[in-house]
Formats: structure tokens, sequence, C-alpha cells
């Protein structure tokens, strides 16, 4: 990607960034929840997964509606958490049971909190530019990002971490 020139550059830079890195956590996350021990963190796995998908051709869109290539960018961001999530699920981890869903969770949020924080700022600027359509879409987007943060920080305190700690 060239250096933008303008907040329309800046705002389609960071559709097509959190397009790859939408794909990457999709990647991981299914590889995680192989994993999983607890059901109801299955669950929300499953859910995130859609949602993803959902995300990510809704990101597609809004890159067709503003006349550019619909191409996403390499997301070296998103790459790090990736290669961090992997390690800490796969190279240095328990085999199964609460502790690695434990894991689990905190590789989730933080991967999550890199959506927030994009999508957050790409319907700042879609507002901005008086994107209205786009502006709401994304800002739908980052609060249902941020809900499934939510319900995995409540899925910790009062049931993972709970069982985690008895191993």
């Amino acid at each position: 990607m060239s250096a933008p020139e303008n907040l329309n550059d800046l705002y389609t830079g960071e559709l097509q960034d959190l397009w790859s890195a939408n794909d990457q956590m999709a990647k991981v996350l299914k590889k995680m929840a192989t994993k999983v021990s607890d059901p109801a963190l299955k669950e929300m796995l499953a859910k995130s997964q859609t949602g993803i998908t959902e995300h990510t051709e809704m990101l597609k869109g809004l890159l067709a509606d503003s006349d550019e290539k619909v191409k996403k960018e390499h997301c070296k961001g998103m790459e790090g958490l990736v290669a961090e999530a992997i390690k800490h699920t796969t190279e240095e981890a328990p085999e199964k049971g609460p502790v690695l869903d434990a894991v689990i969770i905190a590789q989730y949020q933080r991967m999550s909190h890199y959506g927030i924080a994009g999508f957050g700022t790409a319907a700042s600027f879609a507002g901005t530019l008086g994107l209205t359509k786009a502006a709401k879409a994304l800002d739908k987007a980052t609060k249902e990002i941020y809900g499934g943060d939510e319900y995995m920080t409540k899925l910790a305190e009062t049931n993972v971490n709970i069982d985690a700690e008895d191993e």
C-alpha cells in the first residue's frame, strides 16, 4: 500500500487491513476451537467464526462501494497476535482442560481488541467522510466484537478461570 494522501485513503486502507486480520483470526480460531474443553467456550468460538465471516463480507462490500479495488492488505499486527496465539495454545500449552481454555480466552481477547480498535477507527473515518451507511455498519460490527469480548470476560470470571485455579 502506498502512503495515504487523505482520509479516504486511510479509510480504505483500514478496511483492507481488517479483511486480512479477520481472515487470519478465523484460521487460528478454527484451530483453537478443536482444543477447547468448556462447552460454552466452544459455542462462543463457533459464533465468533460466523461473526467474522459476516464482518468480512461487509468489509468487502464497503470496499466495493468506495470504488476501490476489492482486495485485502496483509495485516502484520494480526500476524503477530496470531503467532502469539499459536505459540500459547500449541507450543507452550497444556494438552486440554481448563488451563488451556483460559489461555484460549486470553488469546481470543487479544485478537478481539485489535478488531475493536480497527473497526472503531474505520467507523470514525466513515462518519467523518459522510459515509453514513458504512459508519453504521462498522459501528455495529465494533459493538458485536465488543459484546463477544465482554462475554469471554464473563465466561472466564464465572467459570473457566475458576476451573483452571482448581487444576
